[in-house]
């Protein structure tokens, strides 16, 4: 795929067709095969320099999304347009706007990271002088020249993505795609992902668009995420005020005795949205919970209840995911940002 999207490319003439702030806007786009409906009538407009997430499980549409946007399929119906050029009528035009970083890798391991650079410029007709600056310039963004020349298969997973975004900046792009890129990554791996896709659209202001099944990877990262289930957008907006949606924040305590008394005290207090009890269990729902545990604490003291644990859960993008969708979407890995504070038993 990597020389289909390089086919035709003139690096000299780069385009610059795109004139208002919408670096893809997106109208009506469906794709079905066959009886399926992949991408069911999407509206979409993604600002220049922005970084945007598509969220969603498996099979709900987004890297069909992707690849309609980067021309690797024809659209069924509707129409989108990808730094002011359209995806079917002028596909070489926008081939040369965009970079993609593919989910599965697209690099040769017998290759050294210099060569496999090396080799993707070549491809889009870099001439051999701006094909060693562009390398050089890629390879310290990606803090990767200490390891240039090392063949590609001993790189660690991290190394590798490094490389393959590297690879997606070097002829410079309007727009950079990426498609699950940390996949397959641990959490320590990933966060560091995280640090360079973010500095990359800061430094370079380059518009990029990731899928992900990570809530904290589009929640860390992402100006705006749409929210997709069943080839649809069902929610589109900033993380947090998606997760304004959800509400209050929950304070949950776990009492061994006096949990019914510290309920009855509680109900009197005015910043207390909701609360409820059940087998010991008390949950509060406020406003600014952090700010409130000690209050709430010293209440359960002056009411000798006995607390042994004490939880903060703040609204997430899960709980976005489940209020739009009504399903969890597995992370493999992915942690709540839920917070347990383990009290000394006997309360305070």
């Amino acid at each position: 795929m990597g020389k289909e999207l390089a086919k035709d490319i003139n690096l000299g003439d780069m385009p610059t067709k795109a004139a208002d702030d919408a670096a893809i806007s997106v109208r009506g786009l469906t794709k079905r095969f066959g009886e399926t409906i992949a991408v069911d009538n999407i509206d979409l407009q993604i600002r220049k320099g922005e970084l945007f997430g598509l969220l969603g499980a498996n099979g709900a549409g987004k890297s069909t999304i992707i690849k309609m946007l980067t021309t690797m399929l024809t659209p069924t119906s509707g129409e989108a347009r990808v730094w002011g050029y359209d995806i079917v009528r002028e596909r070489n035009e926008v081939r040369s706007s965009i970079g993609v970083v593919f989910q599965d890798p697209a690099l040769d391991g017998m290759l050294t990271g210099r060569e496999n650079l090396d080799f993707h410029g070549r491809m889009y007709g870099m001439n051999a002088a701006l094909r060693k600056a562009r390398i050089a310039d890629v390879l310290e963004l990606v803090d990767l020249k200490e390891k240039a020349d090392t063949k590609m298969q001993d790189y660690s997973g991290g190394m590798k993505r490094r490389l393959e975004i590297a690879r997606g900046l070097m002829h410079r792009p309007h727009v950079l795609f990426l498609d699950e890129p940390t996949i397959g990554l641990d959490a320590q791996t990933r966060r560091y992902i995280w640090e360079y896709i973010g500095r990359m659209n800061k430094e370079m202001n380059v518009t990029m668009i990731l899928t992900t099944h990570y809530m904290e990877e589009a929640d860390y990262l992402c100006d705006r995420v749409a929210i997709m289930d069943s080839g649809r957008i069902v929610a589109l907006d900033r993380p947090e005020s998606l997760k304004d949606t959800i509400g209050s924040d929950t304070i949950t305590l776990m009492t061994d005795s006096g949990g019914d008394a510290l309920v009855r005290s509680l109900q009197s207090f005015s910043w207390i949205k909701s609360i409820s009890s059940d087998n010991g269990s008390i949950k509060l729902h406020v406003d600014h919970a952090q700010s409130r545990i000690a209050e709430v604490v010293l209440e359960a003291s002056r009411n000798n209840a006995v607390i042994t644990s004490v939880g903060l859960h703040k609204p997430t993008l899960e709980d976005v995911f489940i209020k739009y969708t009504g399903k969890k979407i597995k992370e493999n890995g992915g942690k709540d940002r839920g917070a347990d504070i383990a009290l000394p038993r006997g309360g305070r």
